[in-house]
């Protein structure tokens, strides 16, 4: 199939890539000239486990292009994928729909035969219709279909979960459309469980699954509170309720909150369009409030440990709002970072393996950044982990100990053995135990 897909972001990259390897002719459309240029010329703009590879084969083979052009991306395509952003309303945190009307409207006009339009980014629930009205309003006699086409790809699993995903959800309310779409994932028949709703309902399904395990992530922490007061283990309540089929083992591991571009995002989004149509979504607001507080609460066990120390060094590894990614949008590391800078006096330096140049855009001059994990802690009154790379849980403890000027380690993402530090002389505060 010929497929354009609008944006090359986190989302729309790996999905161009992904639809390549399939043996569809892709056409990927950004409007930065600079994120285009750098992939007509062979760099990937963004890190994720094992899309390089699979971009450079991809490329080479003349499966997938790159342009600034709608005009030649969308004419002459069976199908038009939209995977732009859908940033938070500054004010109201609702998604902010102006790079998808655009979308919609500018592609309009390019539109050669019967066309579907499939909205991949996670949008409010009645855009398919908004972007039918955008469409046929610019183009009258445009032939095409909408549908609601969520995505599922976790960052840093990207490229596993496009190939592995868990079910296909499909927002069609046509068959001609359905038909389409069909022939797209043929790849995937029998191979995993592809679901057909009403637009609307696949518009939901998305926000519904991110903020089911947005309040999962914030129980958990909750529970790993009172399993510090109570002297109970949070890793062992969390086998046991995993165990339950029921409730199942994963989003059971406490941290410092979720982040990201989408839990925080869709969060909001779907508080927002519950205020909107008079309904009370309590559960999804509480932990809203509850992980902004989170943030708070883990600045405060930093700073805790450095308290009445006049100008104390702290070494942050970890910036990224989880491993195997480089994206450090609405990172809990930052949101910390920006608590403990706040605060007159610490000295803060920090590495991460592959989000320095993202980090630094947000930070700026206000930190140092270091070339490696043991260039941060060199002189460090304590060190704290934010974000669980698993390079963190090889490093040397004897090693550190003796770069650092204190023995201390606040460790949100219960990286190391309690047994492991408390020998090699640390003072450790860990999560929920």
């Amino acid at each position: 199939m010929k497929v354009a897909i609008i944006g090359t972001g986190y989302v729309g990259l790996p999905t161009g890539v992904g639809l390549a390897e399939l043996g569809n002719q892709v056409t990927c459309i950004d409007r930065e000239p600079s994120k285009i240029n750098a992939l007509k010329e062979g760099k990937i703009t963004l890190f994720e486990e094992g899309l390089e590879e699979l971009f450079h084969k991809n490329v080479k083979a003349g499966r997938i292009c790159f342009t600034t052009s709608m005009k030649d991306g969308v004419e002459n395509a069976d199908l038009v994928i939209i995977a732009v952003g859908t940033p938070p309303h500054p004010i109201t945190k609702e998604a902010d729909m102006k790079y998808i009307h655009a979308a919609a409207t500018e592609l309009a006009e390019y539109l050669r035969g019967y066309t579907v339009i499939a909205t991949k980014s996670t949008v409010p629930v009645g855009t398919g219709d908004d972007i039918e009205m955008l469409i046929s309003k610019k183009n009258p006699t445009a032939d095409f279909d909408v549908v609601s086409l969520p995505e599922f790809l976790r960052e840093g699993f990207a490229v596993y979960d496009f190939f592995h995903p868990d079910r296909i959800v499909v927002g069609a309310n046509t068959k001609r459309a359905k038909e389409v779409i069909l022939e797209l994932y043929k790849p995937f028949k029998g191979k995993t469980n592809m679901l057909f709703v009403k637009r609307r309902s696949s518009e939901t399904i998305k926000y519904a699954s991110n903020a089911f395990l947005a309040i999962k992530i914030h129980y958990i922490n909750e529970m790993a509170n009172f399993c510090e007061k109570a002297g109970a283990d949070v890793y062992e309540v969390a086998l046991g309720m995993g165990a339950d089929s029921r409730i199942g083992p994963k989003f059971l591991n406490p941290g410092p909150g979720y982040g990201g571009s989408c839990f925080p995002k869709d969060t909001n989004a779907m508080a927002y369009m519950g205020r909107t149509n008079g309904v009370d979504l309590s559960l999804i607001e509480a932990a809203i409030k509850g992980n902004d507080l989170r943030k708070k609460q883990m600045a405060k066990r930093v700073l805790d440990m450095v308290a009445g120390q006049k100008s104390p060094k702290i070494a942050v590894l970890g910036l990224a709002f989880k491993g195997g990614t480089d994206d450090c949008r609405e990172s809990p590391s930052m949101e910390i970072l920006n608590e403990i800078l706040a605060v007159p006096g610490p000295k803060v330096t920090v590495y991460d393996p592959k989000a320095m140049e993202n980090a630094k855009k947000l930070l700026g001059n206000k930190v140092q950044y270091a070339k490696d994990a043991y260039e941060a802690v060199k002189g460090a009154d304590v060190l704290v982990i934010l974000t669980e790379w698993n390079q963190f849980k090889k490093l040397d403890l004897e090693k550190l100990a003796k770069l650092m000027k204190h023995k201390r380690i606040v460790d949100l993402r219960n990286t190391f053995r309690v047994e492991d530090v408390t020998s090699a002389g640390f003072e450790y505060v860990g999560v929920g135990k």
